[in-house]
């Protein structure tokens, strides 16, 4: 008989560091901003609350499997194949859908040292190896990840841009990129905050994909289109890694509710133009306010900020955040991404965005 008395998960996975999102509480604080999960502050669409309100008519009907009604507005917004489209639980899932097809153990993994936390979770979770490499000034390195490629190497993670720093790489490194890589390894571009993005050096990975038979975009409707709380995401890849994925994913992954609101929220570009305009305007503004107190901030083309605290002088990230609790201000500590002494803040409604410079400006000046 075994001395093991109770099912046991298999190795590897209690060596994973569990994820741990955003706080969303100020214990004391009359009002709270939450400003830690790089959320909009404008919220959805009003034709994805309507479109969500129509369908819950019928929620005792199982959702259509293949999210058709979404991949078809996908397809058409961005001018795509909407076969090439696979819908997902949020981003994430989708991240982990592709860990699931595409690595085993021996395999090796590939991102950056301030790179979504996910991507080690989801190749730890699917047996094989993180190999993590360093950014150059905060920002990805091609020529270090080519570096890193091994016999064993069979996904690339790539965050463009990236979480927590808001940092980019133009399309011409990410077309380096794919091209010094193997044929046979995948390069996963994550575009999250694709957007948010004004840059005309930028792409978010569309161009890359059709024409590559390596090389994924998974995107999300959790950030500018505030529909976070339905987890929606999508990728959009060769015809023959859909249909590997395919066979994993769950078979009602995306739910009706989600599937009704999401393809509404992305025919509304009204509001989504909005809503990057709005951030682009109170990115900067915080950018520059930031800046004068005394605080180093990175340059981000995301929908939040990150803001670095002096190394000496005991003003710390860790004595700011505690103090902008006590004010009400939910920012995100980043130690976990390998920045002990910085926050990561999200644009925030104007009050917030004010409200947040002027704590900070009074805990610098104490």
């Amino acid at each position: 008989m075994s001395a093991i008395e109770r099912p046991q998960p298999k190795t590897g996975v209690m060596d994973i560091a569990a994820y741990v999102p955003g706080r969303e509480t100020a214990p004391g604080a009359a009002k709270v901003w939450k400003l830690s999960s790089n959320e909009t502050p404008l919220g959805p669409s009003p034709a994805a609350l309507d479109a969500m309100e129509a369908a819950r008519a019928h929620l005792e009907h199982y959702p259509d499997g293949a999210a058709t009604k979404l991949r078809e507005a996908i397809a058409e917004v961005h001018g795509l194949n909407p076969s090439n489209i696979l819908c997902s639980n949020g981003s994430d899932e989708a991240l982990g859908l592709l860990a699931q097809t595409y690595l085993a153990r021996g395999d090796e993994a590939i991102f950056t040292e301030h790179g979504f936390l996910v991507y080690r979770i989801q190749t730890l979770a699917a047996g094989a190896t993180p190999v993590v490499v360093k950014e150059k000034d905060e920002r990805a390195d091609v020529d270090a990840i080519l570096a890193a490629v091994s016999e064993r190497t069979k996904m690339v993670f790539l965050a463009n841009p990236n979480n927590p720093t808001g940092t980019y790489l133009p399309v011409d490194e990410v077309r380096r990129l794919q091209a010094g890589l193997p044929k046979h390894v995948l390069l996963v571009l994550d575009a999250a905050y694709a957007e948010y993005v004004r840059r005309n050096d930028y792409e978010a990975g569309i161009e890359l994909v059709s024409p590559s038979d390596n090389v994924v975009m998974a995107r999300t409707f959790s950030k500018i289109y505030g529909l976070a709380g339905l987890r929606i995401g999508w990728m959009y890849a060769p015809a023959h890694v859909i249909e590997a994925v395919n066979r994993v994913r769950g078979p009602f992954n995306v739910n009706a509710l989600a599937v009704a609101a999401g393809a509404a929220a992305i025919r509304d570009r009204a509001h989504v133009e909005q809503a990057a305009s709005f951030n682009e305007t109170w990115r900067v503004w915080l950018s520059k306010e930031l800046t004068k107190i005394g605080l180093r901030v990175t340059p981000s083309i995301g929908n939040f900020v990150l803001i670095h605290f002096p190394d000496n002088g005991g003003k710390t990230a860790e004595k700011a955040d505690d103090f902008l609790l006590s004010r009400g201000f939910v920012l995100r500590r980043v130690t976990a991404y390998g920045f002990p002494n910085a926050l990561r803040m999200s644009v925030g409604l104007e009050e917030a965005n004010r409200g947040v410079v002027a704590a900070l400006s009074e805990f610098m000046s104490n």
